[in-house]
């Protein structure tokens, strides 16, 4: 009887010890589980590229911490607040000036007429670059605000098509103001320049006609919002809609939540979850080719070069009831 109750012990003993050791390794798991795991400061860091460009080292972009460096001593520098007139006066990047990206668009007659908010030709753009002050030698640095329209995309897209030396600023006026950067009331204007436009390149644009040829082999991104795409009319379209084959990518899904750019792997990871290659031709659009503009850059920094905005966009194309939209 007693050898019996010793070996019950016994066993209850070895038990238990088993039990801790299994808790014991739950507990060990779950403390190095909880240690492994990133503070949300610490994403925030990795999920922004603020600093990863300059003026010398990108072609699209450059970042507010260069910008700081470069503000006062760089004597060709040119800032581009795009932003609305009534945002500008309200504050600013000090030394910035206000610019319209309809300056530098046609806007005669009504949205959905031929050419509408497509590019000035020659001379007329000629006259409106000369009067912001741009010369041979300016570095244009124009910035935004994050949940707009991208309209720092569309101004720098024009300026790159006639040879300007162009970049966005990483993270626009937001994260400018939200890292306490210095903000100005003082409304600037450079000097007119005698700025001529030699030529207008069309390798990163599309007209309608062009489009109408190649739909069937490019791959087309509608960067409006998901109810545009579905047929939504907010702004005036003679249809709601979108072109035939379209893939939607809202143009600010390719932003971090700080406004900055997405890292390239980042990007490219958006593209290939929707069957998009680096060597497929893209052509991108939106109502006015602003949001597209912006798109087509930030898919060329990333290394997608066959990009072409089509900036007469849904406007023109659905104003031509010969041009098949699909809901």
């Amino acid at each position: 009887m007693h050898i019996k109750n010793n070996k019950k012990i016994s066993i209850i003993v070895a038990m238990l010890m088993i039990g801790s050791t299994f808790v014991g390794c739950a507990k060990d798991k779950k403390e190095s589980a909880t240690t492994s795991e990133p503070k949300k400061n610490e994403q925030a860091v990795k999920l922004s590229t603020k600093d990863d460009y300059t003026y010398e080292s990108n072609d699209y972009f450059t970042s507010i911490s260069w910008l700081e460096k470069n503000i006062e001593k760089n004597k060709n520098l040119v800032i581009i607040d795009a932003r609305s007139k009534e945002d500008y006066q309200k504050g600013h990047i000090p030394g910035s000036i206000n610019v319209a990206w309809q300056s530098l668009a046609q806007m005669e007659g009504k949205a959905g007429d031929k050419n509408w908010g497509t590019l000035l030709e020659q001379d007329a753009l000629s006259k409106a670059l000369s009067e912001i002050g741009i010369t041979k030698d300016s570095q244009v640095l124009v910035y935004a605000t994050k949940g707009a329209w991208g309209e720092d995309g569309r101004i720098v897209w024009c300026l790159q098509r006639v040879g300007v030396d162009a970049r966005m600023l990483n993270g626009g006026f937001d994260l400018w103001k939200s890292e306490d950067k210095e903000v100005s009331k003082d409304i600037s204007k450079n000097e007119v320049s005698d700025f001529k436009v030699e030529k207008i390149t069309n390798d990163n644009n599309i007209t309608t006609d062009e489009l109408k040829k190649e739909i069937k082999d490019v791959k087309l991104i509608d960067t409006r919002e998901e109810d545009e795409y579905k047929g939504a009319t907010n702004f005036g379209e003679a249809r709601g809609g979108h072109l035939p084959n379209a893939i939607n990518i809202t143009f600010n899904k390719l932003y971090n939540e700080d406004g900055t750019i997405k890292s390239n792997e980042e990007i490219e990871k958006v593209m290939k979850e929707n069957k998009i290659e680096k060597n497929d031709e893209i052509v991108t659009y939106c109502t006015a080719g602003i949001r597209s503009a912006h798109m087509g850059l930030a898919l060329k920094n990333a290394g997608y070069e066959n990009v072409r905005n089509y900036d007469a966009s849904y406007y023109e194309w659905a104003a031509d009831k010969n041009n098949e939209v699909i809901k």
